[in-house]
């Protein structure tokens, strides 16, 4: 017989017999600290880990605390409300050896498993919503109608949230029809939280995961969002299993106990667990018996056996060296076509990350320039471990930046995922940012008037390509100085989709309960309410506009005249009809009418209510036209806070809008500048 078919009737027999273990969909070592061998603490986490291994098959969650402080461990276990006792078990029994092995000596850490998942950590952590990252999942295949499919999963989505949020096991599943799909189409959805929540905790952390949808999984057939504290997903095929049974948790069997023999021939179960084991029990012939159910179990256990060493070997194929991340994550890089790079070639190319290399460092890490053997010149992104943003900040920006082909937009060229390292390649832009020209004094004598105003008409195509002629619709929401690179021509292209949300295609607004960004350019409506619109990125265009014009800093600038932040500082100028002394004094020879048009466009850019701000396509109409007029500005809108004024904080206050007048200070909305996104 040939070596490589035995081989394969090899295999083929020990699976039969040896079910194969399954892998974690993902893990996170949460860096809170290191055990040593032979510790307190790590008495403790063995314990903990076997009472949770031991005691969450039984009700499927279950959580526990060893040890007291320093060295207190507290542990959760939650297992898909769907599953039985066994595959809980199973699934548990994995995950145990598994994070010890792939996160040694870390304090904390979690796994995720189709099944299940497990958590531990030296922080006290129940009772509380995790947004944390976790993991984003997608189906690589595109829906034919992607409106009615998203309609549905909206609404699908809604009633599963209540009911989860509503139940004692915190746990649902349902299906809908997809209306206009002409097919008949059905969406199946699941949700769950750990049942330490609330009921308004789980129903925070789902609504806050089902926001997530349109930015992960936009036109797919199916979807997953999978945090620590609650999970939720939706295909177009019934992926759940028939869990009204499960709920019950019925008793594991005791072992070598032989099952409960039929009441008739007829009424045998062959579905269940074990009834292979239960055929026979002296109804009719013995071999007629076993003939029988080895003619209808062997081609269904061939079967099921073949599709098991496909899968396992092409999710073996597709996985990323030394990187554990779900199959689904590569196979979505690979599907929207970035270069995928080795991580020795990067990292010879930037001479290992090298500091002389930094080109810059921001809320997602450092970039660093380097230069490839071919002699081609490349920006690494190299994102940070400890921000927390991890493969989503990754995904996010390598999904949007890939699909978007625009002159004053950043092109991406790949990404690299290996040993934990999380890098994206972009074209190199020789002149960085613009911030180091326009606020450098050497450096923005080189902003002559005409680059000045081909940037700020190149940043407001860039921006209407974004909000309306790109196959997406997309709000940076980060739009910013140092967010706009220039090229070798001094050409300006909008970087950084790190916050960037994807809109449907109807879809005009939508609010967030995270607000992120940078004070100075967030819209009010945003860093309020966390309302944002296309709108919210008119505006930041706007404080970009007034900056470039007047070369002040929006948020540390000359104030004179007790003006509190760059927009009243401009506004007052405008009332007084002084505004052209507010050009930059770098500047040699100007257009006055175009430096006024422009700072004109930039006061209504910026106006309080996002209603009285122009769309993108009338801001390049009013740029490219001057014989195109302009409504008049009424005052600008001003942020609630404090700025540091070399060095000494300044009590920000919020105008009437009809006066220059103050009024009572309100208290700072803290937020972070970059987002943390919470799977």
């Amino acid at each position: 017989m040939d070596s490589s078919l035995l081989l394969l009737i090899t295999t083929l027999l020990s699976l039969t017999t040896t079910p194969t273990t399954a892998d974690p969909l993902y893990h996170i070592c949460q860096n809170d600290g290191n055990y040593t061998t032979n510790s307190t603490y790590q008495t403790n986490l063995n314990t903990l880990l076997g009472s949770l291994s031991s005691n969450g098959p039984t009700t499927g969650f279950f959580t526990t605390t060893q040890g007291s402080s320093p060295d207190q461990v507290d542990g959760l276990v939650l297992c898909r409300g769907d599953t039985d006792i066994s595959a809980c078990t199973s699934c548990l029994d994995n995950a145990v050896p598994d994070i010890i092995q792939l996160c040694p000596y870390q304090q904390s850490a979690v796994i995720w498993y189709d099944d299940c998942f497990l958590r531990y950590s030296n922080i006290r952590f129940f009772s509380s919503v995790d947004t944390s990252p976790g993991l984003f999942m997608w189906n690589i295949n595109n829906a034919s109608d992607p409106r009615s499919l998203f309609a549905a999963v909206y609404g699908l989505m809604d009633s599963l949230i209540n009911e989860t949020a509503g139940g004692p096991g915190m746990f649902a599943t349902g299906e809908v029809a997809v209306n206009g799909t002409g097919g008949g189409q059905t969406v199946y959805g699941l949700a769950q939280c750990t049942r330490d929540l609330s009921q308004d905790s789980c129903a925070q952390c789902l609504v806050d995961a089902n926001q997530s949808i349109p930015g992960c999984c936009a036109g797919k057939l199916g979807g997953r969002v999978i945090g620590q504290s609650c999970n939720l997903r939706f295909e177009v095929y019934k992926f759940y299993r028939n869990y009204s049974t499960a709920r019950l948790r019925l008793p594991m069997p005791i072992v070598g106990s032989p099952p409960p023999p039929p009441t008739s021939p007829t009424t045998t179960n062959l579905t269940g667990v074990g009834a292979v084991g239960g055929v026979g029990g002296g109804h009719g012939s013995k071999k007629h018996g076993l003939r029988t159910a080895l003619t209808i179990i062997t081609p269904v256990l061939t079967f099921i056996v073949v599709v098991t060493v496909v899968f396992a070997c092409l999710r073996k194929m597709k996985r990323v060296k030394n990187m554990r991340i779900d199959y689904e994550d590569v196979n979505q890089i690979e599907d929207i076509q970035p270069q995928v790079f080795d991580l020795a070639m990067l990292r010879n190319a930037t001479d290992n990350f090298s500091d002389v290399n930094k080109l810059g460092e921001g809320g997602f890490g450092v970039v660093y320039k380097g230069t490839l053997t071919d002699g081609q010149e490349i920006a690494v992104k190299r994102l940070s471990r400890t921000s927390g943003q991890g493969i989503q900040a990754l995904r996010n920006e390598a999904v949007l930046v890939v699909r978007l082909q625009h002159r004053n937009l950043v092109r991406l060229l790949g990404c690299c995922l290996e040993e934990q390292e999380k890098l994206l390649v972009y074209e190199y832009v020789p002149n960085k940012s613009l911030n180091t020209f326009l606020f450098d004094p050497i450096k923005v004598k080189e902003l002559t008037w005409e680059r000045r105003y081909k940037i700020i008409e190149g940043i407001a195509r860039g921006l209407l390509y974004l909000h309306e002629d790109s196959q997406l619709r997309i709000i940076h929401r980060d739009l910013k100085v140092s967010n706009i690179l220039l090229d070798k021509d001094m050409n300006p292209k909008i970087s950084d989709f790190g916050l960037a949300r994807l809109f449907g295609i109807d879809q005009t607004q939508d609010n967030t309960s995270r607000v992120v960004g940078t004070y100075g350019y967030m819209a009010p409506e945003y860093a309020m309410r966390g309302h944002y619109s296309i709108k919210s990125d008119v505006f930041s265009f706007g404080v970009l506009v007034l900056e470039i014009i007047t070369g002040l800093r929006n948020s540390q600038f000359s104030a004179s005249d007790s003006a509190i932040d760059l927009l009243s500082h401009v506004w007052k100028y405008w009332n007084e009809g002084r505004v052209l002394e507010l050009i930059d004094r770098s500047l040699g020879d100007y257009s006055s009418s175009e430096a006024m048009r422009c700072i004109h466009i930039g006061l209504l850019c910026v106006q309080e209510d996002a209603a009285e701000r122009p769309t993108m396509s009338s801001v390049v109409l009013m740029l490219s036209s001057l014989s195109t007029s302009l409504t008049i500005p009424f005052a600008p809108a001003f942020f609630a806070g404090h700025s540091i004024v070399d060095g000494e904080k300044n009590t920000l206050t919020t105008p009437d809008r009809s006066t220059t007048t103050t009024s009572n200070p309100v208290s700072i909305n803290d937020v972070s500048i970059t987002e943390l996104e919470p799977r």
